[in-house]
C-alpha cells in the first residue's frame, strides 16, 4: 500500500532540496569517483538517476496541482531548464 504524498509547500521544498542533492551526487560520481569498470559506473549512475527521476516526477505533479513554491528554492537543474525555456528579454 502506497503512502499518501503530502500536498504542501514544505514537502515540495524538501523534494527540491533532495533533487538538488541527487544532482550533486551524480556530478560527483561522474567527475571524482573511481570504478573498476565502466559498467560499474553506469550501474551506480543509473541508480541515482532513477531515484532522482521519481523525486522529480513527484515534484512536477505537486507543482501542476498548484502547490506554491519559491522559484529561488528550485534545484539548480530545474532553474537551468526553466531559464532555457524562457525567451531572452528584449532591450
Amino acid at each position: 500500500m502506497k503512502k499518501e504524498v503530502p500536498r504542501d509547500k514544505f514537502y515540495l521544498k524538501s523534494l527540491h532540496q533532495e533533487i538538488d542533492f541527487y544532482d550533486r551526487k551524480i556530478a560527483y560520481l561522474e567527475n571524482y569517483l573511481q570504478f573498476d569498470t565502466d559498467a560499474d559506473r553506469e550501474g551506480a549512475k543509473h541508480k541515482l538517476i532513477t531515484k532522482r527521476a521519481s523525486l522529480a516526477e513527484t515534484a512536477k505533479i505537486l507543482v501542476a496541482d498548484g502547490v506554491e513554491f519559491n522559484p529561488s528554492e528550485l534545484p539548480r537543474s530545474f532553474q537551468a531548464a526553466e531559464a532555457a525555456a524562457q525567451p531572452p528579454l528584449a532591450v
